[in-house]
């Protein structure tokens, strides 16, 4: 990979991680990500374009708005900097073709998906049906160019979606009626949809065990210890943090995508060899 090529998909990746910015901040308020253009969430200005190239006008402002002066929030150049690193993975991994950017969108759109999950307990359609449309279109785009890479094929991924938002919603409906309460939310379906579109079946069965994993370990190994320790350190009662589930499917979803079938290969080696 030339020294140019990285610096062009670096520097693509970080406009791409502007822009979800805006997807994260007003997808969840049912909010056009086209117009109006980006302004002061403090005192309503509208920010030039100089003032919103990525990365770069965070540093020059030194993290203030140039109008009213409060603090611009640095959650807005790491979203920047994550995308940018991812796109320059995906690029340096699979090569200037579909497959990387079927990659790098597939990642970028997955971590909209957990920061909208995390903060308003939502997913918006917005990342997951132009998700589910990307991934099947990159399905039969990567059957027509002979360029398939890590997804689905056409077949599998309509397989996949089927079955990824079918066996979330049947989880969703077991923990309903063991809780007696909501347990799994439409947004998941429609994530699960998405994912599986890409995975294909088997590695969206694979990818809620692989969250369930996750938030289990997540929560054994940070969530109870540092709630345990500010509950006595306020002389109060722990009780522990909802976290949605969506902040565990989608970094599982891109973890089966890398290495879902070497681990579906290993195990069924495993069992019956």
């Amino acid at each position: 990979m030339s020294t140019l090529f990285a610096v062009f998909s670096f520097v693509l990746g970080a406009m791409v991680g502007s822009f979800l910015n805006v997807c994260i901040a007003r997808w969840p308020a049912d909010e056009s990500v086209v117009a109006p253009r980006s302004k002061c969430p403090r005192c309503g200005n509208g920010i030039a374009w100089y003032d919103n190239v990525p990365l770069l006008s965070w540093l020059v402002l030194r993290a203030r708005c140039r109008h009213c002066g409060e603090p611009i929030s640095a959650i807005y150049p790491f979203v920047e900097l994550v995308v940018a690193f991812l796109w320059l993975a995906a690029f340096a991994t699979f090569g200037a073709g579909l497959t990387a950017v079927r990659v790098a969108l597939f990642a970028t759109i997955l971590l909209g998906i957990a920061a909208t999950d995390l903060k308003h307990y939502l997913i918006p359609d917005g990342f997951t049906v132009s998700g589910l449309v990307i991934a099947l279109l990159g399905a039969f785009a990567g059957l027509w160019l002979g360029e398939r890479g890590p997804f689905a094929g056409p077949v599998d991924a309509i397989f996949g979606a089927c079955v990824g938002a079918g066996a979330i919603t049947i989880i969703g409906w077991l923990g309903e009626v063991a809780l007696k309460k909501e347990a799994m939310g439409f947004g998941d379906s429609t994530l699960m949809a998405m994912a599986g579109a890409s995975l294909g079946s088997a590695r969206a069965l694979l990818t809620i065990f692989v969250a369930a994993l996750l938030a289990a370990v997540i929560f054994l190994l940070v969530v109870v210890p540092v709630g345990y320790a500010r509950a006595r350190a306020r002389h109060a009662p722990f009780e522990a943090p909802l976290v949605p589930f969506g902040v565990f499917l989608a970094p599982a979803a891109l973890l089966t995508l890398i290495w879902g079938f070497p681990l579906i290969n290993w195990y069924l080696d495993r069992v019956l060899g």
